[in-house]
């Protein structure tokens, strides 16, 4: 591709997208999906993120919510009848988002790691000094344990 062929297509992109912007600060729905933790609305953001018990307890006028904990947001669920069943439980949730408000067409259980007693498959990293690190190099005499967090700063 030409160097004027490359700037005209690279033009047209940047072009195209004042429109998009647009119609996503106006309010406009968008489909996708969300996960995170169903809770209560009677708690706020801060709660859920500290998990507060608020959030899993029932409060008059209280709807089912999304808590989303990589933005820290709130989100209506509906229909509620599709996160009924699963207060506290991390979920995808996938729908049209208006506004606050996820109007779901379905809801799924998010499955995180391994089930238990399955195997980990093969991998090949390097440790935190440079060093290859694989299954079989970790594994000691009882088995491995590996454990990855999230850290409180990301």
């Amino acid at each position: 591709m030409g160097m004027s062929r490359r700037f005209h297509f690279l033009l047209a992109a940047v072009l195209s997208l004042p429109p998009l912007v647009a119609a996503q600060q106006s309010g406009a729905p968008n489909s996708g999906a969300w996960s995170g933790t169903i809770v209560y609305s009677s708690c706020n953001a801060d709660e859920a993120f500290n998990e507060s018990p608020e959030c899993f307890r029932a409060a008059p006028g209280a709807k089912l919510y999304l808590y989303d904990d990589t933005n820290r947001a709130m989100y209506g669920v509906d229909p509620q009848e599709l996160a009924a069943a699963h207060l506290g439980d991390s979920v995808t949730v996938r729908g049209t988002l208006d506004g606050e408000t996820i109007h779901a067409s379905s809801l799924e259980l998010m499955s995180i790691g391994l089930a238990v007693g399955q195997p980990a498959p093969n991998f090949s990293l390097h440790d935190q000094f440079g060093r290859k690190q694989t299954l079989a190099s970790l594994k000691g005499a009882n088995g491995t344990v590996l454990l990855f967090f999230r850290s409180a700063d990301w």
